[in-house]
């Protein structure tokens, strides 16, 4: 366990994503055959490529980041805080905002990155869809001619792997069997999409995606056997 690395050398972060468009109609027909061909082995055949659209946001080519959430630890004397920040809006502009902060504030070689499934998900996610949208990849995140070693990446479900590539945790189950206290949840992921297009309430899936980096920094703490934040220790900035 990564005991040795200081806590606020650390981003932790989360992101939320849905299908690029809200209706599988709205893609253009070339798209829509993409989409179809992209999901078929992962379609039963009763189910069509319309029908299965609602889950596009999990490939970064048919998806888009509505919001990045991110949280880091300032210590004080002998006081500590986490501080929780999100960018959200415009896709193109939240991954410029999020780009500026890692190139700005942590870009050292001490500073690493920190998600749960984050290399799986989170990270491949967020250079893939710079890269559509012309945005140059910052070099937190382009892992081109690094090796293993030294990718300044930290992930809680590998950490909780062991080794053991075939095993899967969900953070809520993480939280769980590690005593984690979580707050009850507003929403959960698969319902980021409806939140976002049919209520049009992006500050519920803010604060859903904070919790999810406020949680994601309490698993490192339980593996650490550091003392988990209190809530008074939480800010949002």
């Amino acid at each position: 366990m990564p005991t040795g690395i200081p806590l606020d050398y650390i981003l932790f972060l989360d992101i939320e994503t849905v299908p690029e468009t809200r209706d599988f109609s709205q893609l253009s027909p070339e798209k829509q055959e993409l989409w179809a061909k992209k999901t078929e082995y992962q379609r039963r055949e009763e189910i069509t490529p319309e029908d299965f659209y609602e889950r596009a946001g999990i490939w970064a080519e048919f998806g888009k980041i509505v919001c990045i959430s991110v949280g880091y630890f300032v210590f004080r004397g002998s006081g500590r805080q986490f501080r929780t920040t999100s960018f959200f809006g415009e896709e193109k502009q939240l991954l410029i905002d999020f780009k500026n902060l890692l190139e700005n504030h942590f870009s050292q070689p001490r500073h690493l990155l920190c998600a749960h499934n984050g290399k799986e998900f989170d990270f491949p996610y967020i250079a893939r869809r710079m890269l559509i949208l012309g945005i140059s990849i910052p070099k937190k995140l382009n892992l081109f001619g690094k090796k293993p070693w030294e990718v300044p990446h930290l992930d809680t479900m590998e950490l909780w792997k062991f080794g053991d590539y075939k095993h899967y945790t969900s953070l809520k189950l993480l939280t769980n069997i590690l005593n984690i206290p979580s707050p009850k949840d507003d929403i959960d992921g698969s319902q980021v999409r409806q939140v976002y297009y049919e209520e049009q309430n992006i500050d519920r899936i803010v604060v859903y995606c904070e919790k999810d980096v406020v949680a994601t920094a309490q698993v490192l703490l339980r593996f650490r056997t550091e003392d988990l934040l209190m809530d008074e220790e939480v800010l949002h900035v």
